[in-house]
């Protein structure tokens, strides 16, 4: 069946997960232009619902639309080579200090045009689409220079528009120029940081690039005292905040993040029982990534008990990237959640849908039920 974007469509008899909880029994669901405006029990489905509508299936699972809420799909290059180099067992650090990982990625994406950029990051935006995600995030941080992170973003923005990428998805997008420390500020993070804060931020927010502000806080990338600078600038030009935190030791990075309320914590391999309950007193989403996991061959798991026992809502994101990460299947983050992070399989599903949304702060989607895109 060939589905166009605004039709009335209506789906019978099927098993809904509404981003939670399985409803009981089958039930019917009606969306219009794009959003949900009937969720029935079956049994008490009235046919005058389907006027206008198009049966679009009967029976099956019926899930929101998948939320991939941490990639970072805008870039240029390859760095195919540090897979063979980290199977001979350099770390992800080792290969960072040597000029690779980010820094790699950042000269080809600086040398590449918007128009290439595009091209490049549209086939891999229509494979998530393909595994089911209405709503990517994308995030600069290959730029680290204002020129080209706001390339970046705009090239993120392009893709969000339908009648550009042709897709139908919803893009949020994150300025992430606290990912790396630029060659032409080695020795100077803190001048770094304060040319994001004083000249990145300023000007993504003027234009209305960014959703939102991330940064990494980690021993390869920038201090829990310069991240703060970075939230605080953020927070001045009211975009929301996230952070990559804990991901290969422990700074304190989610806890910080928490309490300048982040809507999300990402990574968090290395999280502590403080930095657990400091995100559930803000309501600081934990973000998990498996494929990030896998790649790098890391040990240590996300402590995925104390979240539960703490209630912070766990997402799962592919953090779609040139190195890290090279994974264009969302669907697969909910295998590796559950086989590696031993999420069930209703916490993976709400991990890539309703809590995926809330990492993301948006209210209207990743839930079954009346009011949602």
């Amino acid at each position: 069946m060939n589905i166009q974007v605004g039709q009335s469509l209506l789906w019978r008899e099927a098993t809904v997960f509404d981003g939670v909880h399985t409803l009981p029994g089958p039930m019917a669901v009606r969306v219009d232009c794009d959003r949900i405006t009937g969720v029935w029990p079956e049994a008490e489905f009235d046919p005058a619902r389907a006027e206008g509508c198009i049966e679009a299936g009967r029976g099956g699972l019926l899930t929101p639309g998948l939320v991939d809420c941490h990639t970072h799909l805008v870039f240029g290059g390859s760095r195919a080579d540090e897979f063979e180099q980290r199977l001979e067992g350099v770390s992800y650090a080792e290969i960072a200090r040597a000029g690779g990982g980010i820094l790699s990625t950042v000269r080809a994406t600086r040398a590449a045009s918007p128009d290439q950029l595009f091209d490049a990051a549209l086939p891999r935006l229509r494979a998530l689409v393909d595994d089911g995600a209405t709503t990517v995030e994308i995030k600069s941080g290959y730029g680290l220079a204002m020129a080209d992170e706001l390339k970046m973003l705009r090239v993120a923005r392009r893709l969000g528009r339908t009648q550009e990428g042709g897709l139908p998805v919803r893009i949020v997008t994150t300025l992430l120029g606290a990912h790396a420390l630029p060659p032409e500020f080695a020795g100077d993070a803190d001048g770094y940081i304060d040319e994001v804060c004083a000249r990145m931020i300023p000007a993504a927010a003027a234009e209305g690039l960014a959703d939102a502000v991330d940064v990494f806080c980690e021993g390869i990338a920038f201090s829990p005292a310069q991240c703060e600078r970075v939230f605080e600038a953020a927070q001045r030009h009211g975009l929301a905040i996230k952070a990559h935190a804990e991901q290969l030791s422990n700074l304190g990075g989610a806890a910080l993040a928490a309490r300048h309320g982040a809507l999300s914590a990402d990574h968090i391999e290395y999280l502590d029982e403080a930095g657990v309950q400091a995100m559930a007193a803000a309501g600081t989403v934990g973000v998990l990534l498996p494929g990030a996991f896998l790649t790098l061959r890391e040990t240590q798991l996300p402590p995925i008990e104390l979240l539960r026992r703490h209630g912070v809502p766990m997402a799962l994101a592919t953090d779609a990237n040139p190195g890290s990460s090279p994974m264009f299947m969302p669907t697969l983050m909910l295998n590796l959640g559950c086989t590696l992070f031993r999420l069930t399989p209703r916490e993976a599903l709400a991990g890539m849908t309703a809590h995926g949304a809330r990492a993301l702060g948006l209210a209207d989607t990743g839930r079954i039920a009346a009011g949602q895109r």
